[in-house]
């Protein structure tokens, strides 16, 4: 790591973190934000956030490898046919996200995306986190549909990360995956990382990041099965490496090796995957919130299909 330490001087006493960066080493004031949101900015060998009040004598320790970054992507306000609001007030809105939707905008992706699909329609949400994630407290795939929550306020932003953090947030996905489960319901319990020789995909792998999924069969048909999943924690791909190490890939997730023999039978583009069910205590309030969605049509179809014994 390329690590620059400076004291807090006099003339900076209780300032807040970002707005002493900018004076500090030279930084707009959007860029200190970011380099405190990522973790880059210790004091005294603590993370900071950006509104945290310095002291003076306190030394700082900033990570200035982060700087190096490629500039955030833009955020194009592009209104998303088929993205309904499930549920929506002064704190937190939550969308019911179709297959092919981003959750933010990101290097090499040019399809649309849930920020810039509120954006489109006048929603104003949280300027927490970087310029393109701003509001973006949880993320699902582009190839995933379902309920997915996005923070309004700065408190909204602050306390659904913590939540998720301490994994209290209800989290429940149905995906029908290929063959019959041994057990019908049972926990998957692997760390998962970065595929060794594919750096596209992940996989379960030692030294991985924890990971754990619990799931329930609901329907077994032929040559598949219908599940709910319950996540406790939330890595990239998390169901779908974990099924696909079981040697149960999602139905027509060929990255993670699913045939595509059965998704061309079942007239499947994307991975049969969506989220169903969302809770979480409301930032304000303290009510629990649940945020249910039905599946999308494609999901529906292939589905029956199923049922008929395709």
């Amino acid at each position: 790591m390329s690590e620059r330490l400076l004291p807090v001087p006099e003339g900076l006493a209780g300032e807040r973190a970002d707005l002493a960066l900018t004076r500090m080493i030279g930084l707009s004031r959007t860029k200190a934000a970011e380099l405190v949101a990522s973790g880059g900015v210790l004091v005294d060998g603590r993370p900071i956030s950006k509104g945290d009040r310095l002291a003076p004598g306190q030394m700082l320790s900033i990570d200035m490898s982060l700087l190096d970054r490629p500039a955030a992507v833009a955020v194009v306000a592009e209104p998303i046919p088929g993205m309904r609001v499930l549920y929506d007030d002064d704190d937190v809105v939550v969308v019911d996200k179709p297959v092919g939707v981003a959750a933010h905008p990101s290097e090499g992706f040019t399809g649309p995306t849930v920020v810039g699909g509120l954006a489109a329609a006048g929603y104003r949400i949280s300027s927490s986190g970087a310029d393109e994630r701003q509001g973006i407290v949880h993320r699902l795939d582009v190839g995933t549909s379902g309920v997915m929550a996005v923070a309004k306020s700065e408190h909204a932003y602050t306390s659904l990360k913590r939540q998720f953090k301490e994994r209290t947030v209800v989290k429940d996905y149905h995906a029908v995956v290929q063959g019959l489960l041994d057990p019908l319901r049972g926990t998957i319990d692997a760390p998962i990382g970065r595929h060794p020789s594919r750096d596209y995909r992940f996989a379960v792998v030692a030294g991985g990041k924890d990971s754990v999924t619990h799931y329930e069969t609901l329907e077994a048909f032929a040559h598949a099965s219908l599940v709910e999943v319950h996540l406790e924690t939330g890595r990239t791909h998390q169901i779908r490496v974990h099924f696909s190490a079981m040697r149960h890939p999602c139905v027509g997730d060929v990255t993670y090796d699913a045939d595509p023999t059965l998704s061309k039978k079942l007239s499947l583009e994307r991975q049969w995957l969506h989220a169903m069910r969302l809770g979480f205590e409301h930032p304000t309030s303290g009510e629990r919130i649940v945020v249910t969605s039905q599946y999308p049509e494609d999901l529906l179809t292939s589905l029956e299909r199923l049922r008929e014994g395709a």
